[in-house]
């Protein structure tokens, strides 16, 4: 079983940036890595993935704000989160498949799951 560790999240002013990290327990260069976030009371949503390739798919509601990136040589991925919203405060959870592709995720397509980043976002 794959193990994934997220971290990097935090307090924020509406406005500013974080960067989350994602690391695995191994090299898994097939992998696609994703990320999604669950607020209180609400459904956890799809935010962004990578595929092994590199190519990318985002969310309409983080679009053009956040990036994700990975570092195979690392075994991590990243998710930088620029501008960011008091809509945007959520847990993050770091997500992975193998072989997965760049497009929009439901969490029955993901295999393994990260023990999740609280990022709070302040007025």
């Amino acid at each position: 079983q794959v193990l994934l560790r997220d971290s990097g999240g935090g307090l924020v002013q509406a406005g500013g940036s974080l960067r989350l990290s994602c690391v695995a327990s191994g090299r898994i260069p097939s992998y696609a890595i994703g990320w999604f976030r669950q607020a209180p009371g609400k459904e956890r949503e799809f935010v962004a993935t990578i595929s092994w390739s590199g190519s990318t798919y985002y969310a309409d509601s983080v679009k053009g704000r956040f990036a994700i990136s990975r570092d195979d040589a690392k075994n991590a991925g990243y998710l930088q989160m620029n501008d960011l919203k008091p809509d945007d405060a959520a847990v993050y959870y770091c997500a992975a498949r193998p072989a997965g592709g760049a497009y929009h995720w439901t969490q029955s397509e993901v295999n393994f799951w990260g023990q999740g980043t609280q990022v709070t976002v302040s007025s």
